[in-house]
């Protein structure tokens, strides 16, 4: 008479009896319970944190892309030789035939468009409030394409009277006491040369926009000028310092580094992966470490069930003497006990993603109430560069999670396993 097939019906018939059995009987329901409980907070956690880290990510990344250019254009540093006092100055480099240069990119393949900007550095002051600033010059239809400057749900006053005045960002004027209407002050060391040196440039500007990029930094420093008063402002008449490119395709930017080169000869280029590339490099490192430390996590919670195996084993020798004589083989004996493990591994697992995809997509109201009740020192946008803890709940990481979690359950239920395939059955009855 032929063997029954691996896995055949009896095997997880008994298997979930012995794991059903009370005490009393012989069973372990209490170390079960306490392996599947273990399982599942421990997938539960996995899931959670990496929910997180993918939607910390994906929200900076989101708010460099929304907020930033994906690539700047710009010319390197010059050096000019006074010829009555023999002294080298060395001088910014600008861009003089702008709208030509412009044009050029943004008709190259893969460019959404080509925003000529100044930049410069001034203080800031309203009142007895100051701060430093980074002031960047564009036209108003090129700061109405910036996504995450141009929302009108977080923004607030009217961008289209941007020619008017300058936009200032929600730190900035939460820190200066700025509202739409009022003015601000803007002080730059770089101003008029005179007999008697350099003395500063001061003006004062309406402020008729007030955004907010999502981002604590940029919030807190940015102010955007029209295109013309900056050139005024910082001396950049006909100029402008840089060519900010915008990409179809922002995580490919790299492929467009070398037509941008030739679309300014003597250029230089400046990614948004070179801005921030080292940051994300970390994030990465930090997933993968957070990963296997949480790994280890799980692997004691599936020890559980090697003790409970070990003691269920134990108990069952009487069971695992008579399933031995009336016919049972060491493999299926080993499949019994090694299902007793698996089943607790399978539900512990899909506990676990059930309680860690919930604590995912509620992390963020859980968050809010943790910071209330700490009053606020949970979350430090300061310190996080963002204002909420955002979590992503993705496939791949749940499928990590599931599949390690049902590995190292499986794994460790060998052992016992085994022990209770090779336990003489002889030996197991003799005292009974």
């Amino acid at each position: 008479m032929a063997n029954p097939r691996p896995f055949s019906r009896y095997e997880f018939m008994i298997a979930w009896r012995y794991l059903r059995a009370r005490r009393a009987e012989g069973g372990v329901s209490v170390m079960t319970w306490i392996s599947l409980i273990g399982i599942a907070l421990g997938v539960m956690a996995l899931i959670a944190t990496l929910a997180v880290r993918s939607g910390f990510r994906a929200e900076f990344v989101d708010t460099i892309l929304g907020a930033n250019a994906h690539s700047t254009l710009y010319l390197p540093p010059s050096q000019i030789r006074n010829e009555l006092t023999e002294e080298v100055y060395t001088v910014a480099g600008v861009i003089e035939d702008y709208a030509e240069v412009a044009a050029r990119v943004a008709a190259l393949p893969g460019v959404l468009r080509a925003d000529p900007v100044v930049r410069g550095q001034v203080m800031a002051s309203a009142g007895d409030r100051s701060g430093v600033a980074e002031v960047y010059g564009l036209s108003a239809e090129d700061l109405a394409a910036i996504p995450r400057v141009a929302d009108p749900a977080t923004g607030y006053g009217d961008i289209t009277a941007f020619g008017e005045g300058v936009a200032v960002g929600a730190g900035m004027a939460r820190e200066l006491g700025l509202g739409v209407g009022d003015r601000v002050q803007l002080i730059s060391p770089q101003g008029a040369q005179t007999p008697f040196g350099v003395t500063p440039r001061v003006g004062s500007y309406k402020v008729v926009y007030v955004f907010s990029a999502g981002r604590y930094d940029i919030d807190r420093t940015r102010i955007y000028m029209p295109l013309e008063e900056a050139q005024s402002y910082f001396n950049r008449e006909g100029a402008v310092d840089e060519i900010q490119v915008f990409a179809a395709a922002p995580e490919a930017i790299d492929a467009l580094t070398p037509a941008l080169l030739e679309a300014l000869p003597g250029s230089m280029v400046w990614t948004w992966r070179d801005a921030s590339g080292a940051f994300l490099s970390a994030l990465d490192i930090e997933d993968d470490v957070m990963f296997v430390i949480l790994s280890v996590l799980v692997l004691i919670a599936s020890m559980n069930i090697t003790s409970g195996l070990i003691m269920l084993v134990k108990n069952k020798g009487r069971d695992i003497g008579i399933l031995r004589t009336i016919g049972l083989t060491e493999g299926a004996v080993l499949r019994v006990f090694f299902l007793c493990g698996a089943f607790t591994g399978v539900l512990g697992t899909l506990a676990g993603v059930v309680l860690g995809v919930a604590l995912a997509l509620n992390v963020d109201s859980i968050m809010a109430g943790v910071n209330y009740l700490s009053g606020g020192g949970a979350w430090d946008p300061s310190v996080r560069g963002i204002y909420r803890l955002p979590a992503e709940l993705r496939g791949i990481d749940i499928a990590r999670a599931v599949g390690l979690s049902l590995t190292l359950s499986f794994i460790v239920t060998i052992f016992p396993a085994r022990r209770a395939a090779r336990m003489n059955p002889v030996e197991a009855l003799r005292y009974e």
